[in-house]
């Protein structure tokens, strides 16, 4: 990917060293990290999952440094971040949705608080509605080349261009308008309007891929395969078949690997936010 000559954004909050310590000796086995992805992986109503399963966020996490990035990790996390918020704020531009409010991305450590509750790394990358920031340990970048065969770094970009779309949907109303429906039905239902948000979120960084490339030139050669072995990784197929043998579509959060390839790569070809409905498209 061509970040070179590229701004980075200021909008990175770094706690990393401030969380709390990562259990297991440090390290995130892969069965953590397939259970968590399978829940909540990629963002899907954290305000939820993690109010219930975690501690009240400590005071001490309250002022984290706030500014550029520091290290070349950080720096490639921060231009990318950038790169989003120059794609997006044009097309809301275009579309007529009024100014694009741009969201944090907190850098972390092992544990760090949030308005959702408190985030872990064994979760993966996920996004707070609550307080419009998305969160991630660096750390899962090692993790998805090392257990999910997932290496590049467009692969990387691609996370956070996902956990960014979610902040897309949130700013257009549609995360909200998913939880009011989630609470009237069941549990089959609530998986299948997790799913739909999930796919519109890929095909959404499929659409920021189409835009940055076209302005910028960010592209190269290899990028958008990276991009789609990391969304076939991160299936819910997939993942099952990893952590427990067998597959179980009725529990489906996130789609098969096939539909996260199929709707990233419709967003990237068409460039256009119009072809994300996959409320209306799924039926």
């Amino acid at each position: 990917m061509r970040l070179d000559n590229s701004r980075e954004s200021r909008n990175i909050e770094d706690r990393r060293g401030r969380g709390g310590p990562i259990r297991a000796g440090g390290k995130i086995g892969l069965g953590g990290i397939v259970l968590a992805l399978v829940a909540i992986y990629f963002g899907a109503d954290p305000s939820v999952v993690l109010q219930n399963m975690l501690e009240p966020e400590p005071a001490e996490y309250s002022a984290p440094a706030q500014g550029p990035a520091s290290d070349a990790e950080s720096r490639f996390v921060s231009k990318v971040l950038a790169d989003t918020e120059d794609s997006w704020g044009r097309i809301f531009q275009q579309k007529g949705w009024g100014d694009y409010r741009q969201p944090t991305l907190v850098l972390y450590t092992g544990a760090t608080s949030t308005a959702c509750g408190r985030g872990q790394a064994a979760m993966g990358p996920f996004y707070c509605p609550a307080d419009s920031k998305v969160y991630l340990d660096l750390g899962f970048f090692r993790q998805m080349a090392q257990q999910l065969d997932s290496p590049g770094d467009f692969a990387q970009a691609y996370v956070i261009a996902h956990e960014v779309a979610h902040h897309v949907q949130h700013l257009r109303g549609i995360t909200d308008q998913v939880d009011r429906l989630r609470q009237r039905g069941g549990a089959a239902q609530a998986n299948q309007l997790s799913v739909r948000t999930e796919l519109q979120a890929d095909c959404l960084a499929g659409v920021w891929a189409h835009h940055s490339n076209e302005q910028r030139g960010t592209l190269e050669d290899g990028d958008i395969e990276e991009a789609l072995t990391a969304a076939a990784a991160i299936g819910d197929d997939r993942l099952q078949m990893q952590s427990q043998g067998y597959v179980v579509p009725d529990s489906f959060t996130h789609g098969s690997s096939k539909q996260r390839v199929e709707w990233f790569t419709r967003g990237f070809r068409s460039g256009d936010t119009g072809q994300c409905d996959t409320f209306a498209a799924m039926g």
